[in-house]
Order: structure tokens, then sequence, then C-alpha cells
């Protein structure tokens, strides 16, 4: 089951972010800072992805703690646009597995908003 999707939006021209490198990480335990990869791929030309477990998973996202690393450095690198943010990072709580989560990230070279979507 693909529970998960994000979608980046670069609200600097209004267009969707596409080629960004999408990661997603499980915690192993709300005591450590350990993370495990649990995959990644890159935006589309809508700016999406939703393919972050293979074929073979089809648990989607369990109860427990995730992130989202986006590799944003070289989107705007590739634009020739100067940017502070190398990576973003979104941190979320899965309490229903059985729920959709939609992780949108609205996107500039100097700032983020990120909001749980539908």
């Amino acid at each position: 089951m693909q529970n998960l999707s994000t979608h980046i939006l670069d609200t600097t021209c209004g267009q969707p972010a596409t080629e960004v490198l999408v990661t997603l990480y499980r915690q192993g335990s709300p005591e450590t800072t350990t993370w495990t990869k649990i995959g990644s791929g890159s935006t589309d030309t809508d700016g999406r992805f939703r393919q972050f477990f293979d074929t073979q998973q089809t648990a989607g996202l369990q109860r427990g703690v995730y992130k989202l690393h986006f590799e944003v450095d070289s989107y705007f690198r590739y634009r020739k646009v100067e940017s502070f943010y190398p990576f973003v990072e979104i941190v979320f709580a899965v309490v229903n597995e059985t729920q959709h989560y939609h992780i949108p990230l609205l996107l500039n070279p100097f700032g983020y908003t990120t909001y749980r979507g539908s």
C-alpha cells in the first residue's frame, strides 16, 4: 500500500519542483536518534513523488515517527539560484496507518512551509 505522497511547489516561480531527490526514513525508537532508510526517488514533472515502498512492501507506513529528506541544494544550483537551505527535513508521526499521509513542501530559496495535505 502506498499511503504516503509528497509534492513540492517552488513558490518563487509558481511551478512544481522537478527532479528533487526525496528520501523517507523511519526512526528506530523514540529513545534513539537512529533512522532507517525506507525508500527514495525524485519528484516527477508535476513535483510529486509517491513510490517510497517497493512493490514487495505491501505494509506502507506503520505507526511511528518518520522523516522526509529533500535534497533542495542541487535543485537550486541547477537553476543557478542562490539558496539558504542545502536540504529540508520534515519529521512527522503516523498514528493511524490506514490513513493516507500527503506532505506538501512549499519551497523558495530562503524559506519553506509544509502542512499535512489530503
